[in-house]
């Protein structure tokens, strides 16, 4: 854990990173010098996996902001300068007009069949008198909007409707979801086909000519279930007839990532505009981690050497506050101390009733606030009218105190202005704060817990707020400092592109989780699973991103521990070996994914638990839970040499028994039990675990050897995979496995790279980064160390998913295969464990 006073550090620039508090000039130094680093997806606001925002394009200014999910949570800026206006944060998008609505308005008679129905199904004149009626969605009970269960294999959908009228000069779009393999016909032409693929809220352009505008038309959709989640939706959406008012963008000069911030460089005609976006993600700092605060700074400067008039604004919208935009919300303005603020929420405030993996918050209150002055506003409006406002005059004004309404009809904004006056060659700046109180955070074991911040209720938001506005220079001098210590510590694990992916990895596996604090005061960091089944907890997430935390705060990863030890320890959970998880966020009642990973798990708690000891310097930890430790120790013993057919943490490559990989992290589990014995004294227990560990690797190496490899099962030869789960002997060492095993790997691996990176084994393509930076670290040098790096720097870099950095993706050509912002990239931080 690194201490809780660090010196300021006035500035570090390495190509195109910026590093602690610059000065302007030192700024324009470092874009002469600097080289664009090129994130898939940029960090903006990263709270919590409910309150997590990103751009998704190069420039600021060319893609609305949105949620990790996909969905667009509107924040966007724009400066006036001698009275004409820059945007230079996000694009206005109203969201489109539901013309044939799909049942996120509301529900929707279909047809439908789940045996295979006559050919020509799909043909509008076909006859489907005898198909049922009933209302849609159709998909598996409890999931998105179902009406309709759907429990078989595959179904069949139809439905018949009328255009209505519509100005003919829109474009019209096709908003699909599905799980999993979609087909959909309109008007008997094929317009999607998915493959085996499972997605939600797809928007498709339609071609206008396929649709009658007389009589009836039909769209018929065929949907394959491969198990897990059903699901089938769709409809048909316009354009808003609103037009945007921010028209003319800002001239963008660089995008900057560190740890805790991201930082953008704009020409706004005569002026420079400096904007920053920090999150105090401090890990030696708990109550200001879980704080749910953002700041976003401006700094503008004259180029030219002339005073300009210049004013800036921000606003965002409700849907940072809403699961779906036909929920009703309600905002209004208030201040609290001398810090001004508009909030939204729901209108229903539904606490913790929603669970899953595609949902967003629907409960609690969006924050737009700043500190109270002469020169600034905060107020709520229309979205357009607010804009035109500031257009006009500079400021915005509204009577309204509250207002009520449902974004798919009307879009409000929550809106701030601040009037720097005359703006010469000495800077003017200032920030706004965007925060979320969500009131209750998690339900654990039935019982609801407030945030870490609120210290059991006794903070109030209001203080948080207050105490944001008070701490704010002092926060972004602490998190200068956090931001060059990292860098400077992962350069010089890796190097540059290492250090990058880094920097990249931090807010985003930090904010992937919840701290909240169990009935007994014990620290619960709760994981999401985002975009992989939304568990809570999942052990074998926690596995992957364990790195970043053991390297700078361990309390973080027992608070991932916590959980499942709990979860033994009170007897709700009885099986002998570790649950895959408990529950499914924000709900963390008890284990809900369908089936166990009995060696995964056990391997993943004791390794984690050995790793405690390691860094902590004593086995205190571990004493606390020896007996559970105990219980999957002795299952290891008994099941984890040849493991039988089974998932690992690799489930979506299915089932499959005598997993070599899996079998190492089982003798990594024992060995682990064993220095944990030897920690706390107990050598009779430590002797006959380490022998026995050794005792298994000297099998597991005559059982996997494949002559210059080993083997992906022990039963196929011509197979190979990543041993990834080998680092711990070299991290913790072990000593288990002689040294020889993991360089005969690694020198191999070097045979099988692909342009974007080492695939995760001999059957597929795709991979998973993490894995790739926990091989690499198994090498003995900086410079082949590098060769498993750079491949995935350019995956990084280059893929075209614009999405919160995705961990599985195809090595070939850079595309997402599944996953996007996850806590395994933490995952990243092992080389720094060395």
């Amino acid at each position: 854990m690194f201490t809780k006073s660090f010196n300021k550090i006035l500035s570090l620039v390495v190509v195109g990173i910026v590093l602690g508090s610059c000065t302007q000039q030192e700024r324009k130094s470092t874009e002469e010098a600097g080289v664009a680093f090129r994130a898939p997806a940029f960090p903006l606001i990263t709270i919590d996996p409910y309150t997590s925002a990103w751009s998704t394009s190069d420039q600021l200014f060319d893609s609305p902001v949105k949620h990790w999910t996909g969905k667009n949570h509107s924040l966007i800026g724009a400066i006036r300068v001698d009275g004409k206006t820059y945007r230079f944060l996000g694009k206005e998008e109203i969201p489109l007009q539901p013309v044939l609505p799909n049942a996120k308005y509301e529900a929707w008679d279909g047809k439908f069949v789940t045996q295979q129905p006559s050919k020509g199904w799909e043909k509008s004149e076909f006859n489907d008198a005898s198909w049922k009626t009933s209302k849609a969605a159709f998909g598996t009970p409890n999931t998105g909007e179902t009406k309709t269960p759907w429990t078989t294999k595959e179904i069949w959908v139809r439905r018949t409707f009328t255009m209505p009228t519509i100005n003919n000069e829109g474009d019209l779009y096709l908003i699909y979801s599905h799980d999993d393999d979609f087909e959909l016909y309109l008007n008997g032409m094929q317009i999607v086909n998915t493959g085996n693929r499972a997605k939600t809220n797809v928007t498709l352009k339609l071609d206008k000519s396929l649709l009658k505008s007389d009589g009836q038309n039909v769209i018929a959709a065929h949907c394959l279930d491969r198990g897990g989640l059903a699901y089938v939706d769709f409809g048909i959406f316009k354009d808003s007839d609103i037009k945007p008012v921010f028209a003319q963008a800002a001239v963008q000069k660089s995008a900057k990532i560190t740890a805790t911030q991201t930082k953008y460089d704009f020409t706004c005609g005569p002026v420079d505009l400096h904007v920053e976006f920090a999150s105090p993600l401090l890990m030696d700092d708990l109550d200001l981690l879980s704080r749910p605060v953002n700041y976003v700074s401006y700094e503008v400067v004259s180029k030219d050497g002339q005073s300009h008039d210049v004013e800036v604004y921000f606003d965002a919208t409700p849907e940072w506050a809403v699961n779906e935009l036909n929920q009703e919300v309600e905002l209004t303005t208030g201040k609290s101390d001398n810090v001004n603020f508009a909030k939204a929420g729901t209108t229903e405030q539904p606490v913790l009733q929603k669970k899953g993996d595609n949902v967003r918050i629907d409960w609690g209150h969006f924050y737009l606030a700043a500190t109270s002055s002469e020169n600034n506003a905060v107020a709520i409006g229309d979205f357009s009218a607010m804009k035109k406002s500031f257009v006009e005059g500079g400021s915005v004004t509204s009577s309204d105190k509250e207002i009520t309404a449902v974004m798919s009809n009307a879009m409000p904004v929550l809106a701030y202005t601040d009037n720097l006056h005359k703006v010469s060659s000495t800077p003017a700046k200032g920030y706004v704060m965007l925060a979320y109180n969500d009131v209750e955070s998690i339900q654990y074991f039935g019982k609801n817990l407030k945030a870490w911040w609120t210290k059991d209720g006794q903070v109030s938001f209001d203080n948080a707020l207050t105490s944001a506005a008070a701490d704010y220079e002092k926060i972004i001098e602490r998190c200068d400092a956090l931001d060059s210590k990292i860098y400077q510590e992962a350069l010089s694990a890796g190097g540059e592109n290492y250090a990058r992916l880094c920097l990249l990895a931090y807010r985003q596996a930090i904010a992937a989780h919840k701290l909240v604090k169990d009935p007994q005061g014990n620290t619960l960091f709760l994981s999401k699973e985002n975009f992989s089944n939304g568990s809570i907890g999942t052990v074998d997430v926690t596995y992957p991103s364990a790195p970043l935390f053991l390297k700078y705060n361990p309390e973080l990863l027992k608070g991932m521990l916590n959980p499942i030890f709990y979860y033994t320890e009170s007897g709700k959970w009885t099986k002998p070996f570790a649950a895959h998880d408990v529950g499914t966020y924000p709900l963390a009642n008890g284990q809900t994914y369908g089936g166990d990973m009995p060696v995964e798990e056990c391997g993943n708690m004791l390794i984690l638990t050995t790793a405690i000891a390691n860094v902590e310097g004593n086995a205190k930890y571990a004493e606390k839970h020896w007996d559970a430790l105990t219980t999957w120790a002795n299952y290891l013993l008994e099941n984890g040499l040849d493991p039988e057919n089974q998932l690992c943490t690799d489930d979506f490559a299915g089932h499959f028994a005598h997993n070599v990989n899996l079998s190492a992290k089982a003798i990594m589990g024992i060995a682990g039990y064993g220095k944990l014995a030897e920690m706390l004294g107990k050598k009779d227990i430590a002797e006959k675990y380490t022998s026995q560990a050794k005792q298994m690797a000297q099998e597991w190496i005559k059982m996997a050897d494949d002559g210059d490899h080993f083997k992906l099962t022990f039963d196929q030869t011509g197979t190979w995979s990543q041993k990834y789960n080998l680092v711990w002997d070299k991290l913790l060492k072990l000593d288990i496995f002689p040294k020889e095993v993991t360089q005969k790997e690694i020198a191999y691996y070097l045979t099988k790279q692909n342009k974007y990176g080492l695939p995760l084994d001999n059957r597929r393509t795709y991979t998973k980064s993490d894995w790739i930076i926990w091989t690499a670290t198994l090498a003995n040098d900086s410079t082949t160390f590098k060769k498993f790096i750079d491949p995935l720097y350019g995956y990084v870099t280059e893929t075209p998913d614009r999405v919160p950095m995705g961990d599985w993706y195809e090595t070939p050509d850079a595309t997402q295969v599944g996953f996007q912002a996850r806590s395994v990239v933490g995952g990243y931080y092992i080389k720094m464990l060395e």
